[in-house]
């Protein structure tokens, strides 16, 4: 797949995620969720990595690297920005997981000494202006009080955590660590850690077997674990952290555009100007040096609309 695609298949499989998401809360505990989500979705690439006969032994070094791997990226993230969103609302935490962003972009320079351009950081202050402006609403309404401020600081450690997990993918991908094999152990070990914590805390394993709760399970395994995650951390390697994490700031205006049709959302002035930060950020962030270099040489004239 070419980066394009895997950049949108990332974006509208993550963007609509939060449907599924809303059917996996309730009788199950957030922990034994995590744990059947990733523990399935380690099953199915184990058994796609087998088909391909792609190994799946690595050195005991490596598992150490896996485990810290799936913690990050697989359990601890989850665990902080779910803890988080018990104290505000989806708008906020929308907000703070897309500070990512910038968390890349300095785990990048400090981890592989990777040089940022100046629009990136143009384009994803924008991106997040964006955010914000589309979720002004509800944002407004919204008493910041100690509460608040826990949820919000909950949510910005799990996305420290995910920013955390983004540099080690890069590093296994630079050390010519196979992609699908890493990630199922990944999984694997974050599932692990989830059931851990379940137990630790005295939960237990309920399974929920209505449809709603089975179905967006094997949409999150499969789609959102196992399809998404694939292509994004492809992209981490191809394009860059600093890049690919701009699908977090396109995530909310995909989970508008379902939210219109789904849940019959009213769009405002506010959800029309935050809707165009957004795609204007992105293609800031995205569109080549090169392309910004050409216009900027070659700028169109004004004969060339002229009919």
């Amino acid at each position: 797949m070419n980066n394009f695609l895997l950049y949108m298949l990332t974006v509208l499989i993550w963007g609509s995620t939060w449907i599924a998401i809303n059917y996996q809360l309730g009788e199950v505990s957030n922990e034994a969720s995590l744990s059947y989500r990733f523990g399935l979705a380690a099953l199915v690439l184990f058994a796609y990595c087998k088909l391909k006969k792609h190994s799946l032994s690595f050195q005991l070094k490596h598992h150490g690297q896996f485990f810290f791997f799936g913690l990050t990226l697989f359990s601890a993230n989850y665990f902080f920005l779910y803890s988080g969103q018990q104290y505000i609302n989806s708008a906020l935490t929308c907000i703070a997981f897309s500070l990512i962003l910038f968390a890349n972009i300095i785990n990048a320079k400090i981890w592989y000494n990777t040089r940022i351009s100046k629009r990136v950081y143009l384009g994803g202050f924008i991106g997040i202006s964006g955010i914000t402006t589309l979720f002004w609403p509800e944002i407004y309404l919204t008493e910041f009080g100690d509460q608040v401020l826990l949820g919000l600081l909950l949510c910005v450690i799990g996305t420290l955590f995910a920013s955390t997990g983004n540099m080690l993918s890069i590093g296994h991908q630079r050390k010519q660590l196979p992609l699908l094999p890493t990630t199922a152990w990944g999984m694997f070990y974050g599932a692990s850690f989830m059931a851990l914590v379940n137990v630790l805390q005295g939960k237990s394993f309920g399974f929920d077997m209505s449809l709603p709760y089975v179905s967006s399970l094997l949409y999150l395994s499969i789609f959102g674990s196992v399809i998404a995650f694939s292509c994004y951390l492809t992209l981490l390697n191809n394009i860059g952290a600093h890049k690919a994490s701009y699908s977090s700031i396109m995530f909310p205006a995909v989970a508008v555009i379902i939210s219109t049709f789904v849940e019959d959302f009213q769009w405002s002035g506010y959800t029309i100007i935050g809707f165009l930060l957004i795609v204007i950020g992105n293609i800031i962030v995205l569109t080549p040096t090169k392309v910004w270099y050409r216009f900027y040489r070659n700028p169109p004239q004004p004969s060339s609309f002229s009919t």
